[in-house]
């Protein structure tokens, strides 16, 4: 029998090997949880060690914490899979197949604002296919309220300024 904080690692890192895109530690969470494979605090703790350990990587955009698998992650996962239940490789597999387009296109816009060294702000905006970025557009703005409403802005209209800006570069 696997030791529950292991497991919970390893369903972490199975999560993270199904997709080819980064997920929020926001949706792990959900579904984790929402199945009560393990509290809250043990969830976090293992998210956690993973990234110190090296499993996962982290980055934290605007407010939500973005997991990805690394390579010795999916290597360490491929020793130890099989101490996942069936049972639980087919939640995840179903929730996948169910969610997955949905997960996807929250990933593939991403923003974050940050303040400079001289005192303005920053409006950071991605667009993401996959785990590749279409466009990263940074501009410079003089109060936090102004790049908060650019990422807001980014995130309903991204499509469009991407075919906007392809279509006059092109």
């Amino acid at each position: 029998m696997t030791d529950p904080k292991i497991l919970i690692k390893l369903i972490v890192l199975y999560m993270l090997d199904k997709v080819d895109f980064s997920v929020t530690k926001a949706e792990i969470y959900d579904f984790i949880l929402e199945r009560e494979y393990c509290d809250y605090f043990v969830l976090t703790e293992s998210i956690y060690e993973l990234t110190e350990d090296g499993f996962i990587e982290a980055s934290t955009t605007h407010s939500s914490t973005y997991l990805t698998l690394t390579d010795e992650g999916r290597s360490t996962l491929s020793f130890f899979q099989n101490r996942i239940s069936e049972g639980i490789r087919n939640d995840i597999n179903t929730y996948y197949e169910k969610y997955k387009g949905d997960i996807a296109n929250r990933m593939s816009v991403i923003t974050n604002h940050y303040r400079t060294s001289t005192g303005d702000y920053v409006a950071d905006l991605t667009a993401r296919e996959k785990s590749e970025d279409l466009i990263n557009i940074k501009i410079n703005m003089p109060t936090e309220d102004s790049a908060i409403a650019i990422c807001d802005h980014w995130k309903e209209r991204s499509s469009d300024i991407y075919s906007f800006i392809l279509e006059n570069l092109l």
